[in-house]
């Protein structure tokens, strides 16, 4: 069984357990400066294709949180990442997705191409401007051979006003119109925790990764060997918690109980 005084570096996710919506959650500050106090690394790691480092670096200042873009892994930089194993520098791609995703594909040295003709692999990811043509072309080139690669299944995508079709919705018609299944690379897949794991330089057994989505952040971490912690701060309530076949290692109301918790084993 493993213990909060063994962990040694986290993996947090955002939406959930640093802010909802618009709004930082309580602790933020205190559970960052714990962290740099204890010299204990971190990665803030998303699923949302479209955030880049720099965006989440800003935000984070709004809640007086320096953090450098090294400490921030989006879908879209481990999206880039894998495909670099796969492909070499100038290989062809076609994209769905927004300035976040292409940026990263091109600054990964692949070249991306307006249409299906001769590309080596479909990429997609969340747009906003989504059609019927994009999806068109990106089902041809599935179709002529093309690897179909998707940053994150997440189905929805909150809004102010509720929950609006997230990429998942998307690569699902894409998914059906093929018969082809894509590679995924965010969460619950563990290809996301493992490129974490890398860059923060630990073991599995040494990481504690924080999400409040259990069949996407708690799933994904135990895929790849790492313990996860649930925090109550987002979408999972204790009942659903209790009810649920997927169990996390640590279950913490909130960021504050969190922390007294790490500083307490820390001490």
């Amino acid at each position: 069984m493993r213990k909060l005084a063994d962990i040694k570096g986290l993996i947090i996710d955002m939406d959930g357990v640093l802010w909802r919506g618009r709004t930082f959650l309580e602790g933020v500050p205190e559970f960052f400066i714990f962290l740099r106090t204890n010299s204990m690394p971190f990665l803030l790691v998303t699923n949302n294709s479209t955030a880049t480092p720099k965006s989440v670096v800003d935000r984070m200042d709004d809640a007086g949180v320096q953090i450098d873009p090294a400490e921030v892994l989006t879908s879209s930089q481990a999206t880039a990442a894998h495909l670099q194993h796969k492909f070499p520098s100038g290989a062809t791609i076609y994209a769905i997705g927004e300035d976040a995703l292409k940026g990263a594909l091109s600054a990964a040295g692949f070249r991306l191409h307006d249409s299906a003709d001769g590309v080596q692999a479909v990429v997609m990811g969340f747009d906003r401007e989504i059609s019927w043509a994009k999806m068109t072309e990106a089902s041809i080139a599935i179709q002529s051979g093309a690897l179909f690669v998707a940053t994150n299944p997440d189905l929805s995508f909150p809004i102010e006003r509720g929950q609006a079709p997230g990429a998942g919705a998307f690569i699902t018609a894409v998914q059906l119109t093929t018969n082809v299944e894509p590679l995924i690379i965010g969460k619950p897949e563990p290809r996301l925790f493992n490129l974490a794991r890398e860059r923060l330089g630990l073991t599995a057994e040494q990481i504690l990764a924080l999400g409040d989505r259990l069949e996407t952040d708690i799933l994904g971490a135990q895929r790849a060997g790492i313990a996860a912690g649930l925090l109550l701060t987002g979408v999972t309530s204790s009942d659903q918690a209790e009810a649920s076949t997927i169990k996390p290692d640590w279950i913490f109301d909130d960021l504050p109980s969190l922390t007294r918790e790490l500083t307490r084993t820390h001490e």
